[in-house]
């Protein structure tokens, strides 16, 4: 029973609150997500806007591709790396990363295996990798420009992404099956890296240090002048040492940052060097010492200025300009742009030391493009934001000015490039594979060989022997092309090799001295004639010579057309030994 003053204290007890009910969770306002969404809409719609600009290629694939793409078969098939079935191991390409990404396309189906949405998946598969190495070079420049201007970033990329669609020379050469799209995506991840390090004060850091030794690594596996790339964040350390502190645990934090990135790359790129010595016998791909690339002159050293001059003096100058005001002033965007410009310095570099190529639109200037960009982006927007309303509109009527004298004094080449793109996958498929081909079936030559300079599209369609004239798969022909040796390689080829079938044409049959003449005196007769060169036969491999004249007329108006046009009529779904014919 419960006392009276039990009952008095209980009744004077104040109840306790009612429990609070909570609110449901407001959804984010437009402002928010737009925020939110800004930079990954600006990496794809950049990204769409360059794949735009690459689809009025068509289904352009350069002809060197296709040699990686035919090692990638015979790795695949458990051939080892090899041009064809038989073959020696002759490092024929000098893109292994690439090379690696094609061999996991096949063996996933998706490369080399027929048609994807009605297109060859040879085709399809290195233009997919080459669509997703943009959307990771964007989403880089993206993640710089966040360390520095998080409001801005957005607009950064955009802007990099619409200078990098203006420039053909980027987006060419970054879908044309070569290893390009991947060899630009590890400088602008290079660069990424060393800004936002440089923005926090943490190059030195050892995730850094590492990370910037695999991204060169990367690019020296893609190409060999990559690995100038492994010099980066040595040199930006040493640069912000010389310009900041150098106390003793600044100096010792820097050592040691410097000498893990080092080792991150040169132990493994060492051990790979090792594995070439001993697969093929040579510290260097064997298509470098097919080029003869010699120690760079002065003259050739000066030859980024023909970048200036396709990408036009008026935008250089206004980017030197916006550089050199954010140099000029202490603080964050300094710091980025400094670190920015020492790879974008390397890459110059690179592409001087490499010297002329003589395919058009700068095939090795893909880098310089991305960095390019990414940096006159960067002191672009750091510029605005730092100005007044007046000085906004000034600077930004004299990038757009810029901008615009670039695209038109590109116009007419670019325009030249897009009607007549450098040698094709699909050209060379039909003009020699499948041609020649054609004549070993109609003169009845069995087990024959062919030589030639033209060579991806036709290792992937021949079912002949194939001996590479110019030299990059062939390690006798690219020792006579270092030597300056002519003489070697036409004894090879005339008195060892001695093909039944032989193809010369333009500067080819002056380099390799296979003249018409010296071609009569070793026997061999054309089949049809182009230019200074042409096809030709074997004269005694053939029974019945009757039939090398009935074959030259029948090929004539069919070859005349073709080369006339440079354009194949179509080289079909798959590119296989054997398949096709001439038309």
């Amino acid at each position: 029973m419960i006392s009276p003053l039990a009952q008095f204290q209980r009744r004077k007890e104040p109840s306790a609150p009612p429990a609070e009910v909570p609110s449901p969770a407001r959804p984010p306002g437009v402002m928010t997500l737009c925020r939110r969404w800004a930079d990954p809409a600006a990496v794809a719609l950049a990204t769409v806007l360059i794949a735009w600009r690459a689809s009025t290629l068509g289904q352009w694939i350069v002809d060197d591709a296709a040699i990686t793409f035919a090692y990638a078969r015979s790795v695949d098939e458990g051939l080892g790396p090899v041009q064809q079935p038989g073959a020696d191991p002759v490092e024929g390409y000098s893109n292994p990363s690439w090379l690696a990404l094609l061999v996991v396309g096949r063996r996933l189906g998706l490369f080399d295996r027929g048609t994807l949405l009605g297109v060859s998946d040879l085709v399809l598969y290195p233009k997919a990798l080459a669509l997703l190495c943009t959307a990771g070079v964007l989403a880089c420049v993206a993640a710089a420009a966040r360390s520095l201007l998080p409001g801005r970033a957005w607009a950064v990329t955009l802007l990099t992404g619409a200078l990098l669609a203006a420039n053909l020379s980027y987006v060419a050469w970054s879908f044309s099956g070569l290893e390009n799209p991947l060899y630009a995506l590890a400088a602008a991840a290079t660069g990424a890296l060393l800004v936002r390090a440089a923005v926090r004060g943490a190059l030195p850091r050892p995730a850094v240090a590492a990370s910037a030794g695999a991204l060169a690594l990367l690019a020296a596996l893609t190409r060999p002048d990559g690995a100038l790339l492994a010099a980066a964040h040595p040199v930006t350390v040493l640069l912000f040492l010389i310009v900041g502190g150098r106390r003793r645990s600044d100096l010792m934090r820097a050592a040691r940052a410097v000498a893990l990135s080092c080792g991150t790359f040169a132990l493994p790129y060492a051990a790979f060097l090792l594995w070439r010595r001993a697969a093929f016998g040579l510290w260097v791909p064997n298509t470098a010492v097919a080029k003869a690339q010699k120690p760079p002159g002065l003259a050739q050293l000066s030859s980024p200025g023909e970048l200036l001059a396709y990408g036009g003096w008026a935008l250089a100058l206004v980017a030197a300009a916006g550089a050199g005001a954010v140099l000029a002033r202490p603080g964050p965007a300094r710091r980025a742009l400094a670190a920015l410009l020492v790879p974008l310095a390397l890459t110059l570099f690179a592409y001087g030391v490499l010297g002329r190529d003589w395919m058009a639109l700068y095939r090795f200037a893909t880098p310089v493009w991305v960095l390019a960009a990414t940096a006159l982006a960067l002191a672009a927007a750091s510029l605005w934001q730092a100005r007044r309303p007046r000085a906004r509109a000034l600077a930004g009527c004299a990038l757009a000015g810029a901008l615009l004298l670039s695209v038109t004094g590109q116009a007419a080449q670019d325009r030249r490039f897009v009607q007549h793109p450098t040698l094709s996958m699909c050209f060379v498929a039909e003009r020699y594979g499948h041609t020649f081909n054609a004549y070993a079936r109609y003169l009845g030559l069995r087990h024959a060989t062919v030589a030639l300079p033209d060579l991806g599209g036709t290792l992937l369609t021949s079912r002949l022997r194939v001996v590479d004239v110019a030299g990059l798969t062939d390690r006798r022909v690219a020792d006579a092309y270092a030597a300056a040796d002519q003489q070697a390689l036409r004894d090879y080829v005339l008195n060892e090799v001695r093909p039944e079938l032989l193809h010369v044409h333009a500067a080819w049959t002056n380099r390799t001295g296979l003249t018409p003449p010296r071609l009569a005196a070793a026997g061999y007769v054309p089949l049809y004639r182009e230019g200074n060169g042409g096809d030709y036969v074997r004269a005694a491999a053939v029974r019945d010579p009757a039939r090398i004249a009935a074959l030259s007329e029948r090929v004539r108006p069919t070859l005349d057309d073709m080369v006339a046009e440079m354009r194949p009529a179509g080289c079909g779904p798959r590119l296989r030994a054997g398949e096709g014919s001439p038309a």
